[in-house]
């Protein structure tokens, strides 16, 4: 049996598109085992986990912090023995870490980004709007590159069934026959991803006015919770469930939607592991850079032509033109004729 150390440490859709990879991978391979170092918070994504692959959750901001701190958690690594080591983040943590397995005599391989050609797709000049390689191709080059191929065949963390949301039925009530749940995760990490919170509030208003329908929230951090609060208590058939759960329990209640709503965020992410369909909303971002959900169309991301989009691949740029055209340009009606489509 050979051991196999996976480097990702952040951010939370990068880490989730991992999931798919390494679930094929220890499926492929159940004589292999994968330990996966990441941030503690991401352990979520791997308890459905297949056995041979495992999670370990480090602080490499505090306990391990540095090049002391990275040199330390080294040491404590090649302790256990690992036969190759996967670079899926290549950042400088990363890169450390990988340089001190590397020089004691073990295979490395380390993703390659490609950024030049994530320039030109951004560029305002010459720009050349073409798809790039997705970071679930990217993922399993790395792989390759250790001598491993293997298909990636993924569903749902949970296989064919659901998750189970015993935990939460103080939240969540049992689906009635004919009843429409749907997810609304309406944050994302930067301005340039986000819809105008006052088209959304128009977006949800109308889907809550539907028969059978039960709309859930999802959202992050103390002034989102706040944001979310205030809608569930302004419209009937709505539920935030923000703050209110943990991930794990957030995913096993995304298994149960029938269709999320979504920015470009972590959780377009997060439902796209559980076999939901996503109904994506794409602004100074674009599907392009490789960046979609697993399993998700590209038919169910809502998005309009400018010639400056994209104009950021993680949205954390300001506005060239000042207006967010990409976002204020899609229409609520755009966004609800989608989610109807798909109930």
């Amino acid at each position: 049996m050979s051991r196999i150390l996976v480097i990702r440490f952040s951010a939370l859709g990068d880490v989730a598109m991992t999931v798919p990879v390494l679930y094929s991978f220890a499926k492929a391979f159940p004589q292999h085992q994968l330990v996966v170092l990441s941030r503690p918070n991401m352990a979520a994504l791997f308890q459905e986990s297949p056995p041979n692959l495992l999670f370990r959750g480090v602080d490499v901001k505090k306990e391990y912090a540095g090049v002391k701190g990275l040199f330390r958690l080294f040491l404590l690594l090649r302790r256990e023995h690992f036969d190759y080591v996967a670079d899926l983040h290549g950042v400088l943590r990363s890169r450390f870490l990988s340089f001190c397995f590397r020089t004691s005599g073990i295979k490395v391989a380390c993703i390659d980004k490609e950024r030049s050609k994530k320039k030109k797709l951004i560029s305002q000049k010459n720009k050349e709007l073409v798809p790039q390689t997705t970071s679930f191709s990217r993922y399993t080059l790395v792989f390759q590159k250790l001598g491993f191929s293997f298909p990636v065949s993924f569903h749902s963390i949970y296989g064919t069934e659901k998750g189970n949301i015993e935990g939460i039925r103080q939240l969540v009530k049992c689906k009635k026959e004919k009843e429409h749940w749907i997810g609304l995760a309406p944050f994302a990490a930067h301005k340039g991803k986000i819809y105008p919170l006052y088209l959304q509030e128009q977006v949800l208003k109308a889907l809550s006015q539907k028969e059978n329908v039960t709309i859930f929230l999802f959202g992050g951090g103390k002034e989102e919770v706040l944001q979310l609060e205030r809608w569930a208590q302004a419209y009937l058939h709505v539920i935030s469930v923000a703050g209110r759960c943990k991930m794990a329990q957030e995913l096993a209640l995304m298994s149960h939607l029938d269709v999320m709503i979504a920015m470009d965020s972590g959780n377009m992410h997060l439902a796209s592991l559980t076999g939901v369909p996503v109904v994506s909303i794409w602004g100074a971002t674009h599907p392009y850079a490789g960046f979609m959900g697993w399993g998700q169309s590209e038919d169910n991301a809502i998005q309009v032509n400018l010639p400056c989009r994209p104009c950021s691949i993680f949205g954390n740029k300001p506005c060239l033109r000042g207006d967010y055209a990409c976002l204020n340009q899609i229409t609520p009606r755009q966004i609800i004729q989608k989610v109807e489509s798909l109930l």
